[in-house]
């Protein structure tokens, strides 16, 4: 039994993060507009996807391709489309109560991973057909990698290939996004720390590994440059969005001073001081939590980029730290136990709204259906604006006998996600030949500009609004011609 304790310590976080990521997978049959963008660009053929990067989203080229293998040898669902998050939470869970044990113990391990997999935020992308916790997950392997060749434990592998493996980790991350070579300068204060304690040969070695790393993601960082228009919508910085990072930054610094005077205390109790180990719980995990966000926030102050999730992998510094703090607080197994149920029951209302559509900006599967459900053969059909094409993309059968009336160029054929609209004469000209006209649009109904707003223009005009249902995030609007609305036919 005593053999056991040390894997249950990082299988049972594993276990419970798959667990929490396998219930309510499918999110009551709902997939939203990021997830369709990933759903479309993984069902494109190899030349279809070069064509889309060498356009749009090169930034996410290597895990389209990765789910394009997916989807290949599982086939397309909503459980296909999720699994890899799931699965990737599961191990970033393990790798992370393996680190805490290294650092801290036993109780320090189980306490993080489970911390971790409690998280709310590990539980929303781990049923998120995103790269997020692929990023999340290699993160964790190349710090469990880097404390294992700091702590002096090191069992089996030879260094060289320990740093070969924690290079590939971090540039796999990279390639997944490239936002993830944030966590460099965090582990480079990590390994100045050890240095400073006695950890002579570690700076250089760690230099080299980085950069291979900085070099292998270069090509990437530099072609997703001519395409920073895509992250145009990104707000600036505020007081409420800088809010939640800088307090989780608070709660990290809670913890450390907490840990802190935990150490001195055991050393003025000890005769003789123990010595500094060359690698701590803090000094791994306060820098990963904080240098990530504190950099996004920096650089957002001069241009739009922070977003929670580009750097959602500073939970795993979090994890780190609450597992220590926990463990130190909580002797008894019993005890960590009956603390977990209770967070966990606190947290069910929380769990519970994750797992449904609402959860989410929108849904592009739910307007299909009412698509499929109000239209008739020959009835025209707009976007506004081009974006909501992906509901038609994912769900193509709900659309058949439908005339796109604005559609140049088909997204595939166009090297995007939403397809080549014609000029606004021609999307006119349609519209007027087109007895009833279905539009799918945004919950806010927003005019839109440009070819949406001639749409739009064209519909006030010559067309009554018969049918008006929002579902989930989107709207699907009944258009017919002329000045009132005819009677549904029979049966109908």
């Amino acid at each position: 039994m005593p053999t056991l304790r040390p894997a249950l310590g990082t299988t049972g976080p594993a276990a419970l993060t798959l667990l929490l990521g396998l219930w309510g997978i499918t999110r009551e049959d709902s997939m939203w507009r990021d997830e369709a963008a990933t759903w479309e660009a993984a069902h494109r053929s190899l030349p279809e996807l070069a064509h889309l990067l060498d356009r749009i989203d090169v930034v996410h080229g290597a895990y389209y391709l990765f789910m394009h293998g997916v989807f290949a040898l599982l086939g397309d669902s909503l459980v296909a489309l999720r699994l890899p998050s799931v699965l990737a939470m599961a191990g970033a869970a393990a790798a992370l109560a393996a680190t805490a044990r290294r650092l801290a113990g036993p109780r320090a391990g189980l306490a993080a991973g489970t911390a971790f997999a409690l998280m709310p935020s590990t539980q929303h992308y781990a049923q998120e057909g995103r790269s997020y916790a692929l990023v999340v997950a290699t993160v964790a392997v190349a710090t469990l990698i880097l404390v294992t060749l700091m702590d002096g434990r090191r069992e089996g592998a030879p260094t060289a290939r320990l740093w070969a493996a924690y290079a590939t980790a971090l540039l796999v991350a990279a390639l997944l996004n490239w936002f993830s070579l944030l966590a460099l300068p965090a582990h480079a204060a990590t390994v100045l720390l050890a240095h400073r304690r006695g950890a002579t040969r570690l700076p250089s070695r760690w230099l080299a590994a980085a950069a291979v790393v900085v070099v292998g993601a270069l090509p990437l960082v530099l072609a997703s440059r001519s395409q920073a228009r895509q992250v145009a919508w990104i707000r600036p910085l505020t007081w409420s969005t800088a809010l939640a990072p800088l307090l989780l930054l608070a709660v990290g610094l809670l913890l450390c001073a907490r840990l802190s005077r935990r150490r001195a205390g055991t050393a003025a109790a000890s005769r003789t001081a123990p010595a500094a180990p060359v690698v701590s719980v803090v000094s791994v995990g306060l820098p990963l939590l904080a240098f990530p966000v504190v950099a996004l926030l920096l650089v957002s102050l001069v241009r739009p980029l922070y977003i929670d999730r580009y750097v959602l992998y500073a939970d795993l510094g979090l994890g780190l730290l609450i597992g220590a703090a926990l463990a130190g607080a909580v002797r008894s197994r019993r005890l960590l136990t009956a603390l977990v149920l209770a967070a966990s029951a606190a947290l069910l209302p929380l769990q519970l709204d994750l797992r449904t559509p609402q959860s989410r900006v929108d849904d592009v599967l739910a307007p299909a259906e009412t698509v499929a459900m109000t239209s008739r053969p020959g009835d025209g059909v707009l976007f506004i604006p081009s974006w909501r094409r992906d509901t038609a993309e994912v769900s193509p059968g709900s659309f058949a006998g439908l005339d796109d009336l604005a559609l140049a160029e088909s997204p595939a054929a166009s090297g995007s996600l939403q397809g080549r609209e014609t000029a606004p004469a021609h999307i006119r000209k349609a519209m007027l030949r087109k007895h009833r006209i279905l539009v799918v649009a945004d919950a806010d109904d927003h005019p839109g500009g440009g070819r949406d707003a001639v749409k739009r223009r064209v519909l006030v005009e010559h067309f009554t609004r018969c049918t008006d249902t929002e579902v989930r995030g989107r709207r699907v609007q009944g258009y017919e011609r002329g000045p009132r609305c005819a009677a549904p036919p029979p049966g109908s």
